[in-house]
């Protein structure tokens, strides 16, 4: 009962980003212009560590995240393994595919790269910033992309916040870190906490945006001057000339 109900909360959360990201698409019109090769890439390489696990009967033991191992690699190899049998692995290439496609047409294509990136490698930075954790020793945590996958959905919540108009917006976007930290601290379950790391990451980008092209929109408008046709206006024609 306690494994059926972290799964169903953590799909919850699930959802709760990808409504988020949905709103964000939805608001700024954005079109399926191109395909996106961002997220179609990770989806390959998650893809393809699946492929290596199968031929491969030693890829998790050479190529997780074990803290007893060493290897610098294994901090980026291991988000490309599943551990979670084949329900797992199909749930986190799945929402890894849906959630990058939603990302990519917020953030653009590299962004969501580095994006997802950030939430390979800078949760276990964050935790011994805080004493969140001394290191798990468990190891179903050891591989497995749906961590990088919900920080990267959590950003999405977090440009809402910022995006949003309407209050259940708002609340919706507000509701991924709330949710996420409250089952942290119920379950222990870690894809919370990564959740609000990365909606916190959200806020910053989409603030540090905002500030970038703000000024550039009002250069723009600086450029332009009177409109052409503001000459010919006939309240202008009707003026007596000074001589």
């Amino acid at each position: 009962m306690g494994a059926l109900l972290f799964n169903v909360t953590t799909a919850a959360l699930m959802v709760l980003m990808f409504k988020a990201g949905q709103v964000l698409v939805e608001r700024a019109a954005i079109g399926w212009r191109r395909l996106p090769w961002a997220a179609a890439g990770l989806t390959a390489v998650a893809l393809a560590g699946v492929v290596t696990q199968l031929c491969w009967h030693g890829a998790m033991a050479a190529l997780d995240a074990d803290p007893g191992k060493t290897g610098w690699w294994r901090a980026v190899t291991s988000v490309f393994m599943q551990n979670g049998g084949v329900v797992g692995a199909s749930w986190n290439i799945v929402t890894l595919a849906v959630i990058a496609a939603l990302a990519e047409r917020v953030w653009n294509g590299p962004l969501t790269v580095v994006l997802f990136a950030a939430g390979a490698l800078l949760p276990r930075y964050v935790d011994a910033l805080f004493g969140a954790t001394s290191g798990s020793t468990d190891p179903r945590n050891f591989a497995g992309s749906s961590g990088a996958t919900y920080f990267l959905g959590a950003t999405l919540a977090g440009a809402l916040l910022l995006r949003g108009h309407a209050v259940k917006e708002r609340l919706l976007a507000v509701g991924v870190p709330v949710f996420g930290l409250a089952l942290w601290f119920a379950q222990g379950n870690g894809h919370g906490l990564v959740a609000a790391y990365g909606f916190a990451l959200g806020l910053l980008v989409r603030g540090l945006t905002r500030l970038v092209t703000r000024p550039q929109h009002g250069r723009r408008r600086l450029r332009r001057g009177p409109r052409p046709e503001a000459a010919d206006s006939p309240h202008l024609r009707d003026q007596p000339q000074n001589s």
